[in-house]
């Protein structure tokens, strides 16, 4: 019971757990924009092809 209170007492593992979200909503909002812009790119490449 003892070591089970110390745990969830424990506070040394908050920050990486902090850090790892951060670095996950970055990453997802770097995926959500490069995908935006692929799209965007491809159809300026279409145009061009198109245009050609």
């Amino acid at each position: 019971m003892l070591t089970v209170k110390r745990f969830l007492c424990e506070e040394s593992g908050q920050d990486l757990i902090e850090y790892a979200l951060v670095a996950a909503v970055i990453a997802l909002g770097a995926i959500v924009s490069m995908s935006t812009m692929a799209s965007h790119i491809r159809t300026e490449f279409n145009n061009i092809g198109s245009s050609i």
